[in-house]
């Protein structure tokens, strides 16, 4: 056993001995990117590629500032703060092999909760040239089913009041976009990383709808200056357990608070796109396209909804983690009969991408023993997730007449889920969801109407009113609720 040395900078040298750690002047870093949302995803990805780029001694100007707009981000702050803003990303890979890496790239942080004016200084500096976003499908305050800016939210009313202190993030960009343009310096980029196909038109459509009403002529401004481009980022990354904490300690003598874990597959397609300049990324692997489209509504409508398949049904049956659902024969094979059946017919040819390759690979790094994605956490806000990852899929080959009987099951099994919040042994599911009460109130009340919870039309869209969909879910519904097992409904549908 390793005697443990704590992450800091002046031990660098020292750690070296175990694993890489950053080569490059991290003192005189100038900040280019300020992130919102630092958690574990955006550190083992943008955060990733842009510690390979300066350890090729590229991109010295592009130092990262994280942010954080919740009072949750506090402890990451601190965190990162006593560990001079290091951290150390361990790649696990399917063979049990574990190469951890000391991370350089990220050089400050600043909450918006207690100094929102340091936040916006920060956005406004004239170094920083991209605002870069991983802050979740829900971070972006639309209404699901009309695609809308909810001005509801206590918040937004806040901060269309008094813009000089902001509390979302809208309020935050606005701020500094303002100062920025009054002060003659050019727009940055808003770079949005998150999981919801068009990321940037999103982004874009939901700033200027929140701009216009605090301000027209900013918004005419941001319209004109401000660039969004759409990115398509692909890297899986579990929650850090207390067990790779000590692993790290142990086996490689590092003391690292909240070390980040991840898959070896890397991915990050981005629309050549910028207001401000942008760092070389291509170096290092990224690919840049005139079009994202395809290749985001590709890993959309396979790789997220192929984990909401697993984790939905995995859940009812009672497995815990993903790997273990890929290792059940069953269950790997409803998932190839999802992909190929009832996602690829949707997706139309990809320039580059052989789509049979890439669903092999999905099943080869959702089977990856050492990862161990927790199912309860690829669950976590489905209601955020399904109707971008998989519903559409759904009314899509409806409406072509295609194969929906995989997804339906899918739907079925939520609503058991969201009813019963056990699983078919009777064990409690842990369920985290803003919508889970209501989710609750609708499936409890099938037993009465068997399209209760499929008539939450901001979730579901009109899919209770299609016949040959209500007819097919009505009927594996019933099975669920009389008793048979998930594994034997899926068995009898491949």
């Amino acid at each position: 056993m390793k005697t443990s040395i704590q992450l800091q900078q002046e031990n660098l040298e020292e750690l070296g001995s175990n694993m890489p750690v950053p080569t490059y002047n991290r003192t005189d870093n100038k900040i280019g990117i300020v992130h919102v949302g630092v958690g574990g995803f955006h550190r083992a990805h943008q955060a990733y590629y842009l510690h390979q780029l300066r350890q090729l001694g590229e991109a010295p100007d592009w130092g990262i500032c994280g942010i954080g707009l919740r009072d949750a981000d506090t402890k990451i702050k601190n965190i990162l703060k006593t560990q001079d803003h290091l951290y150390t990303l361990m790649v696990k890979h399917p063979d049990g092999k574990i190469e951890p890496e000391v991370i350089g790239s990220i050089v400050d942080f600043e909450m918006g909760t207690t100094d929102p004016e340091l936040v916006i200084a920060r956005m406004a500096n004239a170094n920083t040239k991209i605002v870069s976003l991983t802050i979740t499908e829900g971070g972006y305050n639309f209404n699901p089913t009309t695609g809308k800016f909810n001005f509801d939210n206590p918040d937004i009313q806040h901060e269309l009041r008094h813009p000089q202190d902001p509390k979302t993030v809208y309020g935050f960009l606005t701020a500094a976009l303002k100062r920025r343009r009054d002060t003659g310096l050019p727009a940055f980029t808003i770079l949005s990383c998150d999981n919801i196909e068009h990321n940037g038109d999103m982004a874009r459509k939901m700033l200027l709808a929140f701009a216009k009403v605090q301000d027209e002529e900013l918004a005419t401004w941001i319209a004109q200056e401000v660039r969004f481009p759409n990115s398509m980022v692909d890297r899986i990354t579990p929650v850090t357990t207390k067990a790779d904490i000590d692993t790290l300690a142990q086996n490689y003598g590092v003391d690292d608070a909240w070390p980040v874990t991840c898959e070896p597959f890397i991915q990050w397609v981005v629309e050549d796109t910028f207001s401000n300049g942008r760092p070389p990324f291509e170096k290092v692997g990224v690919q840049f396209v005139p079009d994202v489209g395809p290749y985001e509504k590709m890993k959309l409508r396979l790789l997220n909804a192929g984990h909401s398949v697993l984790g939905i049904l995995g859940a009812i049956h009672g497995h815990t983690t993903i790997n273990a659902c890929v290792e059940d024969e069953v269950f790997a094979n409803y998932l190839r009969a999802f992909l190929d059946e009832e996602a690829t017919p949707v997706l139309g040819d990809i320039e580059g991408i052989n789509l049979e390759d890439y669903k092999d690979s999905l099943l080869e790094r959702f089977a990856n023993p050492n990862i161990k994605d927790s199912v309860s956490r690829i669950c976590s806000e489905s209601s955020a997730k399904l109707p971008k990852f998989l519903i559409p899929t759904l009314h899509e080959n409806l409406a072509a007449g295609g194969s929906f009987k995989f997804a339906t099951l899918v739907l079925a099994a939520w609503c058991y889920y969201s009813d019963k919040q056990l699983d078919q042994h009777g064990k409690p599911l842990e369920i985290i969801d803003a919508m889970s009460n209501e989710l609750h109130n609708m499936a409890s009340e099938t037993k009465d109407d068997p399209l209760a919870f499929i008539k939450q039309e901001s979730l579901f869209g009109d899919l209770a009113k299609k016949d040959s969909f209500a007819s097919t879910y009505t009927s594996m519904l019933q099975k669920l609720y009389t008793g048979i097992k998930i594994n034997e409904l899926m068995q009898s549908m491949i």
